[in-house]
């Protein structure tokens, strides 16, 4: 078995891993387990250099009211909960201009899916302020935002959206965001953390990355790991996305996100993943995408440990806000950006700042003629923010 799995690692950085394979890589420990980090680091360097990128934003959860009710999601309020909100349009504005001026260039609209699908409440009081439904409502703060800013990108992550929906949205979006999370049906069944989470079958995900592939916008989705799901459905998970991005070509990025506990949630006393767990999947994670993929892994959910992610093969983290915390998981707050250059140095890359499309995707096909302008204005030859318009505090 040893001899196998050192010739599975051998051959991965010319001719990359089966999924067989992948799931055997698991087992990996001592010796090996270091070759597999090396190994992932090679190809990291191979396909993006000693660069780490990360993508300044500001959060705007637009809504913590959610159709779904996931064991483990703490954001997610009724819309009767004292700490429920539809945030008004000019509270947006407002966050996003103070923002700006921090040169962030990525807004984040990370929201509860469909509010007005199961609450009349919701529906009423979108009614009351001229809109037809939540998406209405979202495409109108995203033409504000862009109307009142100069150099801010939207990238939205509110759910599962039909095609059509998906069309309305698309003009305004520079990215969009969705977790698969896992390729499971069993987390769906009674007593697991998806059993009053329709949208979170994983059919219905697929379809949604799918359609985003077909109207050509950039794609950032990505596992949950510690939930519930098995090894081979953690490994099977991060091969579906391959295989949606070999057919579409959309996926930008895939997170490998640890699950947190958060309070008075079912999943509260669930067990997080270990930092073992999450290099072990970040580093087959590089094997299976080498360089058609960036991987990011959430620097606030596993503190200290930003080292031995960069050993682990990733080449970017993600998005950090100068001005709001990460109200996904609030328990954890972000590191400062000046901190990440530090520790990104140390290991011999460079910390640099991208838009929230990545570099790759910067052509005519995947950028809306809304947005042309900003992006072109911001990157410079390789796609990334320009120096002049970086910034690495706080």
């Amino acid at each position: 078995m040893n001899n196998e799995l050192n010739e599975i690692i051998s051959k991965a950085i010319e001719s990359g891993i089966t999924l067989n394979e992948a799931i055997k890589l698991w087992s990996v420990n001592g010796i090996q387990f270091i070759k597999l980090l090396e190994t992932a680091s090679l190809i990291r360097d191979k396909y993006f250099g000693k660069v780490i990128t990360y993508s300044r934003k500001v959060f705007i959860p637009l809504t913590n009211v959610c159709r779904n009710r996931c064991k483990y999601c703490g954001f997610r309020k009724d819309p009767w909960h004292e700490k429920a909100k539809l945030m008004k349009i000019n509270e947006v504005i407002e966050i996003v201009k103070k923002a700006e001026k921090l040169k962030v260039k990525e807004v984040l609209i990370c929201t509860g899916e469909k509010p007005d699908k199961k609450y009349p409440i919701i529906r009423e009081k979108l009614k009351s302020m001229g809109f037809k439904n939540y998406i209405e409502y979202v495409v109108y703060t995203l033409e504000k935002i862009i109307k009142e800013t100069e150099n801010i990108l939207p990238h939205v992550n509110i759910g599962v959206l039909s095609f059509d929906e998906l069309k309305m949205i698309r003009p305004y979006v520079a990215s969009i965001g969705l977790m698969l999370e896992c390729y499971s049906h069993r987390l769906l069944e009674k007593g697991m953390p998806h059993e009053e989470s329709p949208s979170k079958n994983p059919d219905v995900r697929i379809e949604f990355l799918k359609n985003c592939g077909r109207l050509k916008i950039p794609t950032t989705t990505g596992i949950l790991i510690g939930i519930g799901e098995t090894i081979e459905e953690r490994i099977k998970s991060l091969f579906i996305i391959k295989k949606i991005h070999e057919e579409y070509g959309n996926i930008q990025e895939v997170i490998i996100q640890n699950f947190m506990p958060e309070p008075e949630t079912s999943m509260q006393f669930h067990k997080p993943p270990s930092l073992l767990d999450m290099l072990k999947t970040i580093a087959i994670a590089r094997l299976i995408y080498k360089g058609e993929i960036s991987i990011q892994a959430p620097p606030n959910l596993m503190q200290q440990a930003y080292s031995m992610y960069i050993l682990a093969g990733i080449n970017d983290w993600g998005g950090i806000s100068p001005i709001t915390p990460d109200y996904i998981n609030p328990l954890y707050p972000w590191p400062k950006i000046s901190e990440l250059k530090k520790v990104t140095e140390e290991m011999g890359c460079t910390l640099r700042e991208r838009l929230p499309i990545y570099p790759k995707f910067i052509k005519p096909e995947y950028i809306p003629e809304e947005l042309r302008g900003r992006i072109y204005n911001l990157i410079d030859e390789n796609g990334l923010v320009k120096r002049e318009f970086e910034e690495y505090t706080p």
